[in-house]
């Protein structure tokens, strides 16, 4: 599914086709996807998008009137194109712009969502359970430290947790976890602040260069201009179970940690 640095790589698509113009209509093709799409954002039309902000994995549209809530689900996209443009199979929601252009979302499985907050307060509640963006000051070593203390849960999924810090999806688990030394099975209480701080180090520095590469291609996302991301190509454990470790030629191996697949190399990960 889309992670965070796809969605980052979304909004910066997105952002200068969308800001500062005005809606000329708002269209629901398909109105139930993880929750239904409210009819109330017909009201929309006429008024101007001041930004696009990112939240976790929400994206979060700014306008003077309240905020729009997108969140891609496990396989959406989002396209600009011409407003004369043909609709594909699965383009649920669309905002058409006075500019000529028109935002498409097109989710094949309907676990996106659009949804619609009056105020800041109510934006707020609904996002109020999330942990901190991985790429910011707050989210230091220290703080997840503190946060493990007394924790037997496994490492990866106790940084795969949106209430510990948000974002940090299967893909950059594993491959930072990897860059760390840490064994994804490792209790997250048995961790020193030392490795923490270069586990922290390593995750903002893994999201950041997929971020600056376009997102990784998996083959349920593309760029809002429709080309896919170009981070895949870099990934040192992700995907490459049975394959030999880049670091030290040993088979890499694979077990199943928190319902998902988790690649590591018992020789670097101890």
């Amino acid at each position: 599914m889309p992670e965070l640095p796809e969605v980052e790589v979304t909004r910066l698509g997105i952002t200068p086709w969308l800001q500062g113009q005005t809606i000329a209509a708002i269209h629901i093709y398909h109105k139930q996807l993880r929750w239904p799409i409210p009819e109330s954002l017909y009201q929309l039309a006429g008024h101007r998008i001041e930004a696009i902000e990112r939240r976790a994995k929400y994206l979060i549209v700014h306008c003077k009137q309240g905020y729009l809530l997108l969140h891609l689900g496990m396989s959406g996209k989002l396209r600009v194109v011409g407003k004369e443009t043909p609709r594909v199979k699965h383009d649920h929601f669309e905002i058409e712009l006075t500019s000529g252009q028109s935002m498409r979302l097109n989710d094949p499985r309907r676990f996106g969502a659009v949804l619609w907050f009056a105020d800041i307060s109510a934006l707020n509640y609904h996002l109020k359970s999330l942990g901190p963006e991985p790429l910011l000051a707050e989210f230091t070593a220290e703080y997840l430290y503190q946060k493990s203390r007394n924790k037997q849960t496994a490492i990866k999924p106790f940084i795969m947790d949106n209430k510990i810090v948000v974002g940090v999806g299967n893909i950059y688990a594993t491959e930072s976890l990897f860059l760390s030394g840490i064994h994804p099975k490792r209790a997250a209480g048995n961790i020193s602040l030392k490795r923490y701080k270069i586990l922290v180090e390593n995750i903002k520095k893994v999201l950041a260069a997929a971020i600056e590469q376009g997102g990784t291609t998996l083959k349920d996302f593309a760029k809002a201009d429709g080309n896919p991301g170009y981070f895949a190509q870099k990934l040192l454990v992700y995907g490459r179970s049975g394959q030999a470790c880049t670091v030290c030629g040993e088979t890499l191996k694979s077990m199943q940690l928190g319902q998902r697949a988790s690649v590591y190399c018992k020789n670097c990960q101890k």
